[in-house]
């Protein structure tokens, strides 16, 4: 036997109070998250805000007076990158929930966020840290020749 429609609105309208408050939670812890990174020649710290931005940059150890202005440059687009990507994943995995069919309403199917466009694909693949073969070799020592030119 099926439930009344008063009751199955009762409930759906139940659920989107319930989705609409875990949103608003969710945005407040948002807007204050914060990811950073390291380059991995360990010479710099990069911090991406909430929406992705660039909020802090540190150089670690006087390491740079070492590095070539190339390289110096090249460390700091990494860990800022992957300071962005990790934020990226974050939004991702924090609004996941609200894109999921209801388990106690059937007619909300839930829908599709093509994460890839959003964020571009770099915030699919599988991160570096969670494999068995360990970092990639860093995209910087690609950008420069064995000297530190380009």
């Amino acid at each position: 036997m099926t439930e009344p429609l008063e009751k199955r609105l009762e409930k759906a309208m139940a659920e989107l109070q319930a989705a609409q408050e875990a949103v608003a939670r969710t945005e407040r812890e948002l807007r204050s998250a914060s990811f950073a990174a390291l380059s991995s020649d360990r010479a710099v710290r990069a911090t991406a805000g909430p929406q992705g931005e660039l909020t802090g940059i540190e150089f670690l150890e006087n390491k740079y007076r070492d590095t070539s202005p190339q390289e110096l440059a090249a460390s700091v687009l990494e860990a800022a990158s992957a300071a962005r990507l990790k934020m990226n994943r974050h939004v991702m995995k924090a609004m996941a929930p609200f894109a999921e069919p209801s388990s106690d309403l059937p007619e909300l199917k839930g829908f599709e966020l093509d994460w890839e466009r959003i964020f571009g694909p770099e915030v699919l693949r599988e991160d570096d840290k969670d494999t068995e073969r360990g970092p990639a070799t860093p995209a910087w020592r690609d950008a420069i020749g064995d000297e530190g030119e380009d």
